[in-house]
Protein backbone atom coordinates (compact mmCIF):
# COMPACT_ATOMS: atom_id res chain seq x y z
CA UNK A 1 0.00 0.00 0.00
CA UNK A 2 1.25 3.54 -0.60
CA UNK A 3 0.44 6.63 0.61
CA UNK A 4 -2.63 8.73 -1.44
CA UNK A 5 -1.58 12.42 -2.35
CA UNK A 6 -2.99 14.23 -5.62
CA UNK A 7 -1.34 14.06 -8.82
CA UNK A 8 1.80 16.63 -8.97
CA UNK A 9 0.84 20.07 -10.60
CA UNK A 10 2.20 19.58 -13.65
CA UNK A 11 0.33 16.44 -14.67
CA UNK A 12 -3.00 18.31 -13.55
CA UNK A 13 -5.39 19.63 -16.19
CA UNK A 14 -6.07 23.08 -16.07
CA UNK A 15 -10.08 22.86 -15.58
CA UNK A 16 -12.53 20.19 -15.98
CA UNK A 17 -16.08 19.98 -16.78
CA UNK A 18 -19.22 17.61 -16.81
CA UNK A 19 -20.01 17.02 -20.72
CA UNK A 20 -23.82 18.00 -21.04
CA UNK A 21 -25.46 14.02 -20.94
CA UNK A 22 -23.21 13.76 -17.53
CA UNK A 23 -24.24 17.01 -15.99
CA UNK A 24 -27.90 16.13 -16.15
CA UNK A 25 -27.49 12.70 -14.51
CA UNK A 26 -25.52 14.98 -11.68
CA UNK A 27 -28.17 17.34 -11.01
CA UNK A 28 -30.61 14.56 -11.67
CA UNK A 29 -28.50 12.22 -8.58
CA UNK A 30 -28.68 15.30 -6.31
CA UNK A 31 -31.44 16.23 -6.45
CA UNK A 32 -32.41 12.34 -4.64
CA UNK A 33 -31.24 13.48 -1.64
CA UNK A 34 -33.02 15.88 0.55
CA UNK A 35 -32.25 19.92 0.80
CA UNK A 36 -28.87 20.16 2.83
CA UNK A 37 -27.97 16.56 2.19
CA UNK A 38 -26.72 17.37 -0.72
CA UNK A 39 -23.21 16.22 -0.12
CA UNK A 40 -24.11 12.99 -0.11
CA UNK A 41 -23.42 12.45 -3.55
CA UNK A 42 -20.13 12.95 -3.35
CA UNK A 43 -19.22 9.60 -4.07
CA UNK A 44 -21.47 9.03 -7.27
CA UNK A 45 -20.11 12.52 -8.51
CA UNK A 46 -16.98 11.65 -8.16
CA UNK A 47 -17.12 8.24 -9.55
CA UNK A 48 -18.76 9.71 -12.79
CA UNK A 49 -16.22 12.29 -13.27
CA UNK A 50 -13.32 9.84 -13.04
CA UNK A 51 -15.15 7.48 -15.85
CA UNK A 52 -15.03 10.84 -17.98
CA UNK A 53 -11.58 11.63 -17.54
CA UNK A 54 -10.63 8.11 -18.63
CA UNK A 55 -10.03 6.30 -15.21
CA UNK A 56 -8.47 9.05 -12.87
CA UNK A 57 -9.93 11.99 -10.78
CA UNK A 58 -7.88 15.47 -11.01
CA UNK A 59 -7.86 18.42 -8.59
CA UNK A 60 -10.46 20.62 -10.72
CA UNK A 61 -12.86 17.54 -11.25
CA UNK A 62 -13.13 17.73 -7.24
CA UNK A 63 -13.65 21.36 -7.33
CA UNK A 64 -15.91 21.25 -9.65
CA UNK A 65 -17.88 18.65 -7.52
CA UNK A 66 -17.47 20.67 -4.72
CA UNK A 67 -18.70 23.65 -5.87
CA UNK A 68 -21.45 21.71 -7.49
CA UNK A 69 -22.28 20.28 -3.74
CA UNK A 70 -21.36 23.65 -1.38
CA UNK A 71 -18.23 21.41 -0.30
CA UNK A 72 -15.13 22.69 0.43
CA UNK A 73 -12.60 21.81 -1.82
CA UNK A 74 -10.87 19.54 1.70
CA UNK A 75 -14.06 17.57 2.20
CA UNK A 76 -13.84 16.24 -1.58
CA UNK A 77 -10.08 15.16 -0.96
CA UNK A 78 -10.75 13.66 2.35
CA UNK A 79 -13.13 11.57 0.14
CA UNK A 80 -11.31 10.97 -3.25
CA UNK A 81 -8.01 10.00 -0.55
CA UNK A 82 -9.62 7.32 1.26
CA UNK A 83 -10.87 5.50 -0.96
CA UNK A 84 -9.05 3.08 -3.39
CA UNK A 85 -11.48 3.04 -6.06
CA UNK A 86 -10.78 7.08 -7.07
CA UNK A 87 -7.05 7.35 -8.95
CA UNK A 88 -5.39 10.03 -8.24
CA UNK A 89 -3.44 10.34 -10.98
CA UNK A 90 -3.48 8.97 -14.70
CA UNK A 91 -3.91 5.05 -15.09
CA UNK A 92 -3.49 3.05 -18.13
CA UNK A 93 -6.08 3.67 -20.86
CA UNK A 94 -6.89 0.06 -21.03
CA UNK A 95 -7.15 -1.36 -17.51
CA UNK A 96 -6.06 -0.72 -13.89
CA UNK A 97 -5.23 -3.40 -12.33
CA UNK A 98 -6.20 -3.86 -8.56
CA UNK A 99 -4.41 -6.52 -7.14
CA UNK A 100 -6.01 -7.63 -3.56
CA UNK A 101 -3.13 -7.87 -0.91
CA UNK A 102 -5.36 -8.68 2.12
CA UNK A 103 -4.47 -12.39 4.18
CA UNK A 104 -7.07 -14.24 2.27
CA UNK A 105 -5.66 -13.57 -1.35
CA UNK A 106 -2.25 -13.61 0.23
CA UNK A 107 -2.60 -17.21 1.06
CA UNK A 108 -4.18 -18.07 -1.78
CA UNK A 109 -1.36 -16.47 -4.23
CA UNK A 110 -1.79 -13.04 -4.41
CA UNK A 111 2.14 -12.40 -4.73
CA UNK A 112 2.37 -14.44 -7.44
CA UNK A 113 -0.44 -12.03 -9.55
CA UNK A 114 1.82 -8.96 -8.14
CA UNK A 115 5.12 -10.52 -9.58
CA UNK A 116 3.01 -10.98 -13.24
CA UNK A 117 1.91 -7.46 -13.09
CA UNK A 118 5.50 -6.01 -12.20
CA UNK A 119 7.02 -8.56 -15.24
CA UNK A 120 4.19 -6.79 -17.71
CA UNK A 121 3.46 -3.70 -16.39
CA UNK A 122 6.18 -1.89 -14.20
CA UNK A 123 8.05 -2.88 -11.32
CA UNK A 124 6.25 0.06 -9.01
CA UNK A 125 2.77 0.20 -9.22
CA UNK A 126 1.10 3.53 -10.51
CA UNK A 127 3.46 3.89 -13.61
CA UNK A 128 1.75 3.02 -16.69
CA UNK A 129 3.24 0.32 -19.54
CA UNK A 130 5.41 0.89 -22.05
CA UNK A 131 2.22 1.66 -24.03
CA UNK A 132 0.62 3.20 -21.56
CA UNK A 133 -2.41 0.99 -21.98
CA UNK A 134 -1.72 -0.94 -18.32
CA UNK A 135 -1.18 -0.04 -15.30
CA UNK A 136 -1.44 -1.50 -11.44
CA UNK A 137 -1.45 -1.32 -7.71
CA UNK A 138 -1.81 -2.99 -4.63
CA UNK A 139 -5.04 -2.42 -2.53
CA UNK A 140 -6.62 -4.21 0.54
CA UNK A 141 -9.57 -6.22 0.26
CA UNK A 142 -11.76 -5.70 -2.25
CA UNK A 143 -14.48 -8.11 -0.61
CA UNK A 144 -14.13 -11.48 -2.70
CA UNK A 145 -11.99 -13.08 0.48
CA UNK A 146 -13.85 -16.61 -0.52
CA UNK A 147 -12.91 -16.20 -3.96
CA UNK A 148 -9.43 -15.30 -3.40
CA UNK A 149 -6.94 -14.22 -5.08
CA UNK A 150 -8.71 -11.72 -7.27
CA UNK A 151 -8.07 -8.07 -8.88
CA UNK A 152 -10.47 -5.73 -9.21
CA UNK A 153 -10.31 -3.75 -12.96
CA UNK A 154 -13.04 -0.54 -12.76
CA UNK A 155 -15.86 -2.16 -11.64
CA UNK A 156 -15.13 -5.50 -12.33
CA UNK A 157 -13.84 -8.46 -10.26
CA UNK A 158 -11.83 -11.33 -11.66
CA UNK A 159 -11.38 -13.94 -9.42
CA UNK A 160 -9.88 -17.79 -8.54
CA UNK A 161 -6.85 -16.27 -10.70
CA UNK A 162 -3.68 -18.06 -11.30
CA UNK A 163 -0.54 -16.27 -12.88
CA UNK A 164 -1.60 -17.87 -16.55
CA UNK A 165 -5.19 -16.30 -15.63
CA UNK A 166 -3.61 -13.33 -15.26
CA UNK A 167 -1.99 -13.30 -18.39
CA UNK A 168 -4.59 -13.99 -20.40
CA UNK A 169 -6.64 -10.84 -19.00
CA UNK A 170 -3.68 -8.41 -19.35
CA UNK A 171 -3.68 -10.00 -23.21
CA UNK A 172 -7.35 -8.84 -23.76
CA UNK A 173 -7.16 -6.05 -22.26
CA UNK A 174 -4.54 -5.15 -24.54
CA UNK A 175 -6.27 -6.01 -27.26
CA UNK A 176 -9.00 -3.85 -26.64
CA UNK A 177 -11.70 -6.83 -25.26
CA UNK A 178 -13.48 -6.94 -22.53
CA UNK A 179 -12.89 -10.43 -20.29
CA UNK A 180 -15.39 -11.86 -18.83
CA UNK A 181 -16.05 -11.05 -15.02
CA UNK A 182 -15.91 -13.56 -11.85
CA UNK A 183 -14.72 -16.84 -11.11
CA UNK A 184 -12.35 -17.90 -13.98
CA UNK A 185 -11.90 -21.71 -12.60
CA UNK A 186 -15.92 -22.90 -13.57
CA UNK A 187 -17.10 -22.13 -10.22
CA UNK A 188 -20.54 -20.79 -10.20
CA UNK A 189 -20.83 -17.32 -8.12
CA UNK A 190 -19.56 -18.49 -5.02
CA UNK A 191 -20.69 -21.92 -4.57
CA UNK A 192 -18.28 -24.94 -3.90
CA UNK A 193 -15.78 -25.55 -6.29
CA UNK A 194 -16.41 -29.30 -6.21
CA UNK A 195 -19.96 -28.47 -7.24
CA UNK A 196 -23.32 -29.29 -4.82
CA UNK A 197 -23.35 -31.80 -2.46
CA UNK A 198 -26.12 -31.42 -0.35
CA UNK A 199 -30.03 -29.96 -1.43
CA UNK A 200 -29.36 -31.39 -4.94
CA UNK A 201 -33.03 -33.20 -5.42
CA UNK A 202 -35.20 -31.43 -8.54
CA UNK A 203 -38.14 -31.27 -7.02
CA UNK A 204 -36.73 -28.87 -4.45
CA UNK A 205 -36.21 -26.32 -7.06
CA UNK A 206 -38.82 -26.89 -9.61
CA UNK A 207 -41.74 -26.13 -7.34
CA UNK A 208 -43.39 -29.20 -7.62
CA UNK A 209 -43.35 -29.50 -3.23
CA UNK A 210 -45.12 -26.01 -3.05
CA UNK A 211 -48.65 -26.05 -1.28
CA UNK A 212 -47.70 -29.82 0.16
CA UNK A 213 -47.70 -29.47 3.43
CA UNK A 214 -50.74 -30.39 5.93
CA UNK A 215 -51.53 -26.81 7.26
CA UNK A 216 -52.26 -25.39 3.45
CA UNK A 217 -54.48 -28.85 2.81
CA UNK A 218 -56.26 -27.57 6.12
CA UNK A 219 -56.76 -24.46 4.95
CA UNK A 220 -58.30 -25.08 1.62
CA UNK A 221 -60.72 -27.62 3.56
CA UNK A 222 -61.77 -24.72 5.45
CA UNK A 223 -62.02 -22.42 2.78
CA UNK A 224 -64.12 -24.35 0.67
CA UNK A 225 -66.72 -25.51 3.51
CA UNK A 226 -67.10 -21.67 4.59
CA UNK A 227 -68.29 -21.19 0.84
CA UNK A 228 -70.48 -24.49 1.05
CA UNK A 229 -72.45 -23.50 4.57
CA UNK A 230 -71.13 -26.43 5.92
CA UNK A 231 -69.56 -26.51 9.56
CA UNK A 232 -65.47 -26.19 9.87
CA UNK A 233 -63.38 -29.31 9.28
CA UNK A 234 -61.65 -30.77 12.26
CA UNK A 235 -58.46 -29.43 12.77
CA UNK A 236 -56.90 -33.02 13.55
CA UNK A 237 -54.19 -33.07 10.54
CA UNK A 238 -55.19 -35.61 7.59
CA UNK A 239 -54.69 -39.39 7.46
CA UNK A 240 -52.20 -39.07 5.22
CA UNK A 241 -50.49 -36.86 7.83
CA UNK A 242 -47.68 -38.45 10.18
CA UNK A 243 -48.68 -39.86 13.32
CA UNK A 244 -47.48 -37.64 16.33
CA UNK A 245 -43.83 -39.20 17.85
CA UNK A 246 -43.74 -40.59 21.26
CA UNK A 247 -42.57 -38.46 23.40
CA UNK A 248 -39.13 -38.62 24.72
CA UNK A 249 -37.98 -40.28 28.21
CA UNK A 250 -37.22 -38.02 31.00
CA UNK A 251 -33.68 -37.58 31.52
CA UNK A 252 -32.43 -38.07 34.84
CA UNK A 253 -32.59 -35.17 37.22
CA UNK A 254 -30.21 -32.77 37.23
CA UNK A 255 -27.60 -33.23 39.77
CA UNK A 256 -28.03 -31.07 43.00
CA UNK A 257 -26.05 -27.96 43.36
CA UNK A 258 -22.51 -28.18 45.07
CA UNK A 259 -21.88 -26.52 48.08
CA UNK A 260 -21.10 -23.30 49.15
CA UNK A 261 -17.70 -22.69 48.94
CA UNK A 262 -16.32 -22.11 52.83
CA UNK A 263 -15.51 -18.29 52.09
CA UNK A 264 -18.99 -17.35 50.74
CA UNK A 265 -20.48 -19.30 53.57
CA UNK A 266 -18.22 -17.06 55.75
CA UNK A 267 -19.04 -14.15 54.16
CA UNK A 268 -22.82 -14.75 54.16
CA UNK A 269 -22.55 -15.03 58.22
CA UNK A 270 -20.64 -12.34 58.31
CA UNK A 271 -23.44 -10.37 56.50
CA UNK A 272 -25.82 -11.34 58.86
CA UNK A 273 -23.92 -10.05 61.84
CA UNK A 274 -23.59 -6.56 60.52
CA UNK A 275 -26.19 -4.04 62.17
CA UNK A 276 -28.85 -3.34 60.02
CA UNK A 277 -28.65 0.23 58.35
CA UNK A 278 -30.87 2.92 60.31
CA UNK A 279 -34.22 4.35 58.07
CA UNK A 280 -34.14 8.22 57.43
CA UNK A 281 -37.37 9.75 59.44
CA UNK A 282 -39.88 11.06 56.92
CA UNK A 283 -40.17 14.53 56.57
CA UNK A 284 -41.40 16.27 59.36
CA UNK A 285 -42.13 13.42 61.78
CA UNK A 286 -40.47 10.38 63.53
CA UNK A 287 -39.68 7.21 62.47
CA UNK A 288 -42.38 4.08 62.33
CA UNK A 289 -41.65 1.84 64.82
CA UNK A 290 -41.22 -1.50 62.47
CA UNK A 291 -42.65 -3.35 65.88
CA UNK A 292 -45.59 -1.51 66.14
CA UNK A 293 -47.34 -3.06 63.27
Amino acid sequence: MSVRRLAPREVQPESFAFTAENLAWAEKTIAKFPPGRQASAVIPLLMRAQEQAGGWLSEPAMRLVGDMLGMAPIRVYEVATFYTQFQLQPVGKRAHIQVCGTTPCMLRGAGDLMKVCKSRIHEEPFHLSASGDLSWEEVECAGTCVNAPMIQVWKDVYEDLTPEDLEKILDAFERGEHPVPGPQNGRHTSAPVTGLRVLTAPELFDGSTVGQGAGLALAREAIAAKANGDAAPSAAPPAAAAAAPPAPPKSDPAPAAPPPAKAVEAAGEADKEKPKKPVAPPPGGKAADPKAE
